[in-house]
């Protein structure tokens, strides 16, 4: 594949508060800086991240802002001030001794696109801590990386790398309850209103990055793959660790085709254990309970194990009617659907305190994450996919490529040269709407069916089916022709009388 060579750049105001500013800044306030890094993937891909950074005072709104009792009042009050493009960051700097942060805690990340650092030491120990707050929350080496997984080699990724899905333009949701025994369980739940109050919040806030279709079905007789093992001690059932993989095959056989659909499928699966096996725990690899009794599978999707009560009499008559919690169920489920999105907020400094997002289910700067990495991820794609493309009709001679592949292709190209000066400018919505751009039109092109067919039907096929249909009728034509020469070569010889 191509080189792709980009350059990330965020821009970032950094302002100080009264009594914040460092004594060793090199010129007095306003002044810019900028700070480059390398994002090392492999040879043939080159990332730079360059963060411009403006450095000033607040303003008197900001300073009344920063007046609040906490650090989320702040947030709230600053969010109007400040510069809210995507992509762009903005940094405020309270004293050391600001009552704004709790104890111990040394910066404090918002819903928006801001955080509130505390002052402390100089201006080395200021920018240390800046690039760790800014990577948290624009890119990191290893997000970009994995975003470029495809071009990079197997041992230089993490485990979570490739836990996270592809770049899309679409995704498919299916939440599917399983009930395995209906003669036990006669199971309610309010799929419809539960994505509308936990789903529908987050993929608004997601149909920036793609498109997402959500439905829903109930799958009777539907059973695990795997016989949970009954444990003495809890009088319950386990499914361990090890065992989980194994659950997944037999269920998906009966989740209906995902190969029909053109996008990526989530799959979200309650399953209700049959009354033989219940209660039904998982157990993770050391054998403690998980908490959520739930797992996920990289890139497909969760199951979640819903337990019903057993009827207190056993003489209780069957069916057991079930109404599933589903703020439980969804919780569940929306902490699965950030995982899958590479959301996670495992590796956080002990000092970082990070504003949960509320039922928007992401904060803006998690959304601006996805979109930093699907961009590159969008840009190496493209590239991948042309190359490719050049590489198979240099392979066919004989290929005519019609004018609509030709403008695809210079379209994708064109798209692909916009995301990366986008990029170079800081513009992370117009860069990232460049490299859907980008994708469409290069799919389109490499799928066009004017050049299927040729793959097809190579110049030595083609001899091999004519050759056959023309020999039988060849034959007497070429003896005509052979008696018309002799014929001729005959006349020739004789000498013309002379009267």
């Amino acid at each position: 594949a191509g080189p792709v060579q980009v350059q990330l750049v965020v821009p970032m105001a950094v302002v100080f508060a009264p009594g914040s500013v460092p004594r060793d800044l090199p010129r007095p306030l306003p002044f810019r800086d900028v700070q480059e890094m390398e994002i090392s993937v492999n040879l043939r891909s080159s990332v730079t991240s360059r963060y411009e950074m403006r450095y000033r005072s607040t303003t008197a709104q900001e300073e009344a802002a920063l007046a609040a009792a906490t650090a989320r009042e702040a947030d709230a009050a600053l969010y109007p001030l400040q510069d809210t493009t995507l992509g762009s960051l903005t940094m405020y700097v309270v004293p050391e001794t600001s009552s704004l942060l709790p104890q111990g805690i040394n910066v404090y990340v918002g819903k928006h696109r801001s955080a509130l650092l505390r002052a402390e030491g100089g201006l080395a120990a200021l920018q240390a801590r800046l690039r760790e707050v800014t990577q948290l929350m624009s890119f990191t080496a290893t997000s970009i990386a994995a975003a470029l997984s495809d071009r990079v080699p197997d041992g230089q990724l993490g485990p979570d790398a490739r836990r996270s899905l592809k770049s899309s333009l679409g995704y498919e949701i299916t939440f599917s309850l399983l009930n395995p025994d209906p003669k036990s369980h006669t199971v309610d739940w309010d799929i419809e209103g539960a994505v509308n109050r936990f789903v529908k919040p987050v993929l608004d806030k997601l149909s920036l990055v793609a498109n997402f279709s959500v439905d829903s079905q109930i799958l009777y007789y539907a059973v695990l793959g795997v016989t949970p093992r009954y444990d003495k001690e809890s009088s319950s059932f386990l499914l361990s660790a090890h065992s989980l993989p194994h659950v997944i095959n037999p269920v998906e056989a009966r989740l209906g085709s995902s190969a029909a659909s053109l996008y990526p499928v989530l799959n979200f699966l309650l399953y209700v254990p049959e009354r033989s096996h219940s209660p039904l725990y998982i157990q993770d690899k050391d054998g403690a309970p998980v908490s959520t009794n739930a797992f996920h599978s990289p890139r497909w999707g969760g199951i979640m194990v819903y337990n019903v009560e057993a009827p207190a009499s056993p003489q209780a008559s069957l069916p057991v009617h079930v109404d599933v919690d589903m703020a439980r169920v969804m919780e569940v489920f929306l902490a699965q659907l950030r995982l899958l999105f590479g959301l996670s907020r495992e590796e956080v400094p002990p000092e970082f305190l990070l504003e949960s997002p509320g039922n928007e289910g992401l904060a803006d700067w998690e959304l601006d994450h996805l979109l930093w990495a699907h961009t590159v991820e969008n840009i190496a794609t493209v590239s991948t996919t042309l190359t490719s493309l050049a590489q198979l009709l240099d392979k066919i001679g004989n290929i005519v490529i019609k004018d609509d592949v030709a403008s695809e292709v210079y379209r994708a190209v064109a798209s692909v040269q916009s995301a990366v000066t986008e990029l170079s400018l800081g513009h992370l919505l117009a860069a990232f709407q460049a490299s859907k751009e980008a994708v469409t039109c290069s799919e389109r092109a490499f799928f066009d069916p004017s050049l299927l067919h040729l793959l097809y039907f190579p110049d030595d096929q083609k001899f091999a089916i004519y050759i056959p249909l023309f020999l039988p009728m060849a034959v007497p034509i070429l003896l005509s022709l052979a008696k018309i020469v002799r014929e001729t070569r005959l006349r020739k010889k004789e000498p013309t009388k002379m009267d």
